[in-house]
Formats: structure tokens, C-alpha cells, sequence
């Protein structure tokens, strides 16, 4: 799907076709969206621009001249943009060109909040956003501000965890399974954030952008680092969290280990008398049929069960 975002009449109007690049001129275009394009959708952009496309493949390289570079006419940025999930995040890659003209373009594959909201505004208050290199801007400014709240998000999620460690409540597998996913979101919401970090310097650097928005992303550049201070610090704490998880985990099995044990060795000596008496060997008529023999017998297994006992308590081993 194709959306073309052009000035008209102080104005700023939508169309979802491409056979509109034939009635509208560079100058009038703002914006152009590519939601999951179809070929004709791509080519008749390209031949509206005159500059060529990235495709999906060159748009997800990770090498820095693939992220971002320039050319006499055109700026090419690409970068991840944070998907929420219901336990799991995923990045997905969004592809900016802006022309010398002032006209954006992006090409993404899922659908993202961060433009919706951003269209609506865009027409609400045209005067606003004169050209695609506002737009861009705004588009940047607006997704750290959700990077920055999912990052808050997470840490009252890091906070509840902890409680629950210091309340003694669910630590099992599971729970270390949790915290090891929250540890892989916060992960992939630091990559996001430093890949932004990258293209907004790599901006800062280019001879097309104009220099009256350098602020607004120095601005930007400067929430990005704080962002991934606060980032670092979660992480921190989901480490410290994970290997206190781990340590709980290796109490509780070492006690029952203990529990094993002490019941092995308390019941050693009974086990190993009534093994002497059940020999098939003749200790006599009086042990095979007196009741004071099995009496005796009895006596010594329980002396030597309370025997150990003692010991083991004595050495403060319980």
C-alpha cells in the first residue's frame, strides 16, 4: 500500500494510489509511505523521485555503509524500529530516503503506531510540518519517547521481580525463565536505541539536512543517551536478579541434598544391624526364639539412630 501525503491549498492531503505521481509535482509532495509495497508501487515511486529503492535484503545489512549513506541528492537511512509483544519483543527494519527536494519516503513491512499517529497530526497541522525532513524528525523524536517508555515499563517489571525475590514468592525455573526473557527485551530495546543513536550522528554529519532542525536532533541524541544509560543500569539489576534467582535455586536444592543425606546416614546403623542379624548364619536357639533377643535388637538400632542424631546436632550439621 501506497499513502502520498502532498500540500494543497494550505493543505495537506492523502492519496492511496500511485497514478497521483502523474498530477503532482516534487515540490507539492511531503511524504510518501510504503506499507509492504507491491513492484508497480516501488517503480512508479522510484520514477516519481528518480532515485532507486533499497530492497528489503540491503535494508536489514548491518554494516554502518548500508545503515546510512548519502549521495548528491538523496540521504538513505535505515533503522529498527521495537515491535511489543505479549512476553517477547522483535525489531523491525524501517527504510528513510529523503531527496534534496524536502520529500520523505519510508518502506516498512508491519504496520506501526508511531505513523498512524503521526498521520492524523499531519494533516490536523499542515503548516507544521512544511517538508519530510520535519516529518523524519518528528518521526524520530516520537519513537524515542516510546522507547523511553517502554524502558520504563520494563524497569517497574525489573521492580516487581525484585519484590518478589525479597518476599520469597514463586522463585522456581519459571520465574528464572522470566527474568531471562526480560533480559532479551531489554537487550533488543538497547541494539534499537544505539542504532538510532548511529543514524541521528550520521545526520548531524549530512550536507542535505537542513541546519535549522540540528537542534531537535542534538536534542534527540541527547535523550537516546540517557536512555541507554538507563538501558545498562536495568540490565545491571536483571543480572544481579538472575544470579540471586540461581543462587535461591541452589539453597533450596542443597537442603534437600541435605535432607537426603541426613535421612541415609541416621538410618546406616539400623540398616547395617538388622543386616548382621538377618545373615543365614546360626547365632543360636536363644536369638532365633527369645523375645528379649529381638528386644535387645530394636534397642541397639534405635541407640544407634539417636546416636547419630546426637552427633550430627552436637556438630550443628542439622
Amino acid at each position: 500500500m501506497v499513502e502520498v501525503f502532498y500540500k494543497s491549498n494550505g493543505q495537506i492531503l492523502v492519496s492511496q494510489s500511485e497514478s497521483c505521481f502523474k498530477e503532482l509535482h516534487v515540490q507539492d509532495v511531503v511524504w510518501i509511505d510504503l506499507f509492504a509495497p507491491t513492484g508497480d508501487e516501488k517503480r512508479a515511486t522510484e520514477a516519481f523521485l528518480g532515485t532507486t529503492l533499497q530492497s528489503r535484503a540491503q535494508a536489514e545489512e548491518i554494516e554502518s555503509s548500508s545503515r546510512f549513506f548519502e549521495t548528491d541528492e538523496a540521504i538513505f537511512a535505515n533503522t529498527n524500529f521495537v515491535i511489543p509483544g505479549p512476553e517477547e519483543y522483535s525489531l523491525e527494519t524501517v527504510s528513510f530516503i529523503l531527496t534534496e527536494t524536502g520529500v520523505l519516503t519510508t518502506i516498512r513491512e508491519v504496520p506501526l503506531r508511531s505513523f498512524n499517529d503521526l498521520q492524523r497530526r499531519l494533516q490536523a497541522f499542515p503548516k507544521t510540518y512544511a517538508s519530510g525532513f520535519v516529518v523524519f524528525v518528528s518521526i524520530l523524536e516520537q519513537r524515542v519517547d516510546l522507547d523511553a517508555d517502554m524502558v520504563e515499563l520494563m524497569s517497574k517489571e525489573i521492580a516487581q521481580y525484585s519484590r518478589k525475590i525479597n518476599l520469597g514468592e514463586d522463585i522456581n525455573e519459571e520465574f528464572l525463565l522470566d527474568i531471562s526473557q526480560l533480559q532479551e527485551n531489554t537487550m533488543l530495546v538497547r541494539e534499537n536505541v544505539v542504532d538510532k543513536q548511529r543514524v541521528i550522528s550520521s545526520m548531524l554529519k549530512s550536507d542535505i539536512f537542513p541546519k535549522e532542525l540540528m537542534e531537535r536532533l542534538q536534542v534527540s541524541l541527547r535523550d537516546i543517551s540517557s536512555l541507554i544509560n538507563h538501558t545498562n543500569f536495568s540490565f545491571e539489576r536483571l543480572e544481579y536478579l538472575q544470579n540471586t534467582v540461581i543462587g535461591i535455586i541452589n539453597l533450596d536444592q542443597n537442603k534437600i541434598m541435605k535432607v537426603f543425606t541426613l535421612v541415609s546416614l541416621l538410618l546406616m546403623p539400623p540398616t547395617l544391624i538388622t543386616s548382621f542379624f538377618g545373615m543365614n548364619v546360626n547365632f543360636g536357639e536363644w536369638v532365633s526364639t527369645s523375645l528379649w533377643a529381638w528386644v535387645i535388637i530394636t534397642v541397639m538400632m534405635l541407640i544407634s539412630f539417636v546416636g547419630i542424631y546426637f552427633i550430627f546436632w552436637y556438630r550443628k550439621m542439622l
